[in-house]
């Protein structure tokens, strides 16, 4: 085996792919160079829950269901500061042709799935009681709630649910409705974890602003070249990591690796409804994906902000939104005008049209909602998705040359199973020099203090409101 004082690896991308990789290997004492392309690391789509399940999408298979459990338990282990702690009502519309009981042997799985991951180990028990994973709301009981003033400080699934049923539109919606312990995370608190640790670990290096413009093959290892603040370097190593994200078939593309892949570009808005100040479940009201009555929404942050998400053309899905690789290139490629959206570049003039389209989605279910106002700048970004189902949500680590890995996740739980089936091939190598342990230590060992201050700046730096880095 080579020398493992000697061996070097380089991860392409500072996303949640490349970050969580970058730190997974650095703790287990390996040398680890990371070369991301913006000022700071974790600044990709938007992540607003956590997929303990699969929960959100019923078009999913119950094994990608179950992968997605195990996934999100692994990554709330050493996530816990970057959590919303509140559930999840799911619903389905009278106008669709489904209905909640078709889901229910999913939901049983999965909670039988959870019973025993935390028999195996009870510090799996993240994602609130077993028992409570899931509950049924029938409607005497809904209509009930609904009645009931709101709860400021809700401690019960019962008044969660209080607080979200008093402005539903109850006729509209098919019961019994869900209640399910999906969680939800902030973005900006995964940021902050991510800067912090990688400061403590010292054999991890952080390059900012580092664009890769070519990579040449060596007899063991890979030569890259990249332009850092406008300055050309090099560096040497023996084991390269794409996890670039929806740019990862660039890098294919500079080893002459091919690779089938699709890109899709979506956008969530934020709304701010002041009169809602007592904190919200989140509210998912299940449709048909691109039709015009695809899946709606409605994600608290507290404060009064909200973010968006509807699941049709002309909110969040658009117009050519989705681009697959071709004979001639990984990497697929969008429209330039969504290349510019996928960049940040939005006119006030969208930013505002497609968010007051999504408050008016929203509004049908949640009637009181029509009066949200539009906060400018929409979270937006484009996605891989391995391969050519538009469907996959799971995935992980694949390896198409020697000493080459790409992380190429659809869902920010993913990143770390893809991390160790990295560590994993780089261990056929060389003889990994640490155990590790079954979270990531420099990020649950940072202070919730620190997080809590970085996480504000960091949202602020980047034109976002303060509630989206708040935990509660």
């Amino acid at each position: 085996m080579q020398s493992t004082e000697n061996f070097r690896i380089a991860v392409v991308g500072g996303g949640v792919a490349g970050s969580l990789c970058a730190l997974r290997l650095a703790e287990s004492g390996l040398h680890v160079s990371l070369l991301e392309k913006g000022p700071e690391l974790v600044n990709g789509p938007p992540i607003c829950h956590l997929h303990a399940g699969g929960s959100l999408y019923r078009e999913l298979s119950d094994g990608q269901c179950l992968a997605l459990l195990e996934q999100s338990i692994y990554t709330a282990r050493s996530f816990s500061h970057s959590m919303r702690y509140r559930p999840t009502l799911i619903a389905i519309p009278k106008r669709d042709p489904g209905y909640i009981e078709q889901l229910l042997p999913r939901f049983e799985k999965l909670r039988a799935h959870y019973r025993q991951l935390v028999n195996q180990d009870p510090l799996n028990e993240v994602i609130g009681q077993v028992d409570d994973y899931f509950q049924l709301v029938n409607q005497p009981d809904a209509q009930r709630l609904a009645k009931l003033p709101a709860v400021a400080e809700p401690k019960s699934a019962e008044q969660w649910l209080i607080n979200a049923l008093r402005e539903l539109d109850l006729d509209k919606l098919k019961f019994p409705l869900v209640l399910v312990q999906e969680y939800g995370v902030s973005l900006f608190r995964v940021a902050a974890c991510v800067s912090l640790a990688a400061e403590k670990l010292n054999s991890l290096s952080v390059h900012l602003n580092s664009d890769v413009e070519k990579v040449d093959a060596l007899e063991k290892g890979w030569r890259v070249h990249y332009r850092q603040n406008g300055q050309a370097k090099s560096m040497d190593v023996d084991y390269l990591v794409n996890a670039a994200g929806f740019r990862s078939g660039s890098i294919d593309d500079l080893l002459g690796v091919e690779s089938a892949r699709m890109v899709e570009f979506k956008a969530a808005y934020l709304a701010d409804w002041p009169q809602e100040q007592c904190p919200w479940p989140e509210v998912v009201i299940h449709g048909q994906r691109g039709t015009k009555h695809g899946m709606a929404q409605l994600t608290p942050y507290g404060q009064g902000v909200f973010q968006l998400h509807g699941m049709a053309p002309g909110v969040t899905l658009f117009e050519q939104g989705v681009a697959k690789s071709s004979a001639m290139s990984a990497q697929p490629q969008l429209s330039a005008e969504l290349s510019l959206l996928a960049n940040g570049q939005w006119s006030q003039e969208l930013a505002s049209e497609r968010t007051q389209a999504a408050i008016n989605y929203l509004a049908e279910f949640v009637p009181s909602f029509k009066s949200a106002k539009v906060i400018m700048k929409p979270l937006s970004g484009a996605q891989q998705i391995p391969g050519s189902d538009l469907n996959q949500r799971v995935s992980g680590a694949s390896f198409a040359a020697s000493r080459y890995a790409r992380s190429e996740i659809v869902k920010f739980s993913s990143a770390l199973d893809a991390a160790d089936d990295i560590l994993a091939d780089i261990g056929q190598l060389i003889e990994v020099p640490r155990a590790l342990s079954g979270e990531l230590t420099s990020v649950t060992s940072v202070a919730i203090e620190s997080i809590d201050k970085l996480a504000q700046k960091i949202a602020l730096r980047r034109k976002f409101p303060k509630a989206l880095a708040t935990q509660c």
